[in-house]
């Protein structure tokens, strides 16, 4: 009996390179700055003891960085189409994440932290003997709230680029 040929294979595609338009553009170094301090961030509070709100905290800034590591790569490589539904929409895709969950999440991470700061600055006076979390909380905070502003700045490029018709990144 005859056989019949097997279904056609998923359309090549293109090797992968790197998208450099993207890593110079502005969105591109908002990014790295993004998941430089982002990580400054987290690793700042997990290195050290904490409780309470700081598990939001490190909860908070660890998805945020997640996908904003996902983000840059996609961007990077040029492959956001890949991105069910939201590979068509990856200006407002940019633009929710950066203005909801990155201002938002590291706002609300920065403000944790820096109340703990508050809270353990009693122990930064000389003398003191204990082990003192007080400069651990507020390089934290510090870090979040310089990723927050990162995150406000690349949303409102994104918004500036959505507002003038434009559907790329860059």
């Amino acid at each position: 009996p005859p056989t019949v040929p097997p279904p056609p294979g998923p359309p090549a595609r293109g090797s992968l390179s790197l998208h450099r338009a993207f890593l110079r553009s502005p969105l591109g170094l908002l990014r790295l700055g993004q998941l430089v301090l982002g990580a400054a961030f987290w690793v700042t509070v997990a290195a050290h003891k904490y409780e309470g709100a700081a598990h939001f905290a490190l909860f908070a800034a660890v998805l945020v960085w997640l996908l904003t590591l996902a983000l840059f790569g996609l961007s990077l490589l040029g492959r956001w189409e890949l991105v069910p539904w939201l590979g068509s929409r990856w200006l407002l895709t940019n633009l929710v994440h950066d203005l909801a969950l990155g201002v938002g999440l590291y706002a609300a991470a920065t403000g944790i932290m820096g109340h703990k700061a508050k809270q353990r600055s009693f122990c930064n006076l000389p003398g003191y003997s204990q082990h003192c979390l007080y400069s651990a909380y507020l390089s934290a905070s510090i870090c979040g709230g310089i990723t927050a502003c990162l995150y406000l700045f690349s949303g409102l490029y994104c918004l500036s680029r959505r507002c003038q018709d434009q559907r790329d990144i860059i």
